[in-house]
């Protein structure tokens, strides 16, 4: 994919096939490192949750990169689940986490 185009166009199932592989690259890289996938597994994001982040990267790179405020965030993810309602409860599990840790 030309990654001046925006993954917006492309489809749920091209973004989950992306996240796939992007994980099944960090797994392989820290376990050739020598780390335990046992110790390290739980970490990682799930495949759905790495669509969300790559989608809301993309949307602050389209905003010149400016991070957003917690307000701002929360409703960029909010967009993101009605964008991509197969997201829904992936975005929502995500906001949870995220109100807990701020």
């Amino acid at each position: 994919m030309d990654e001046t185009r925006s993954r917006r166009g492309a489809s749920l199932e091209v973004l989950r096939a992306e996240a796939h592989d992007e994980l099944q690259t960090v797994i392989h890289a820290r376990a050739r490192g020598g780390e335990d996938p046992w110790d390290f597994m739980t970490e990682l994001p799930t495949v759905d949750e790495l669509v969300v982040w790559m989608l809301r990267a993309e949307r602050i790179r389209d905003d010149d990169g400016r991070l957003p405020s917690a307000a701002r965030d929360y409703r960029l993810l909010r967009q993101i689940a009605l964008d991509h309602p197969a997201l829904t409860t992936t975005v929502w599990t995500m906001l949870g986490r995220l109100s807990t840790e701020r």
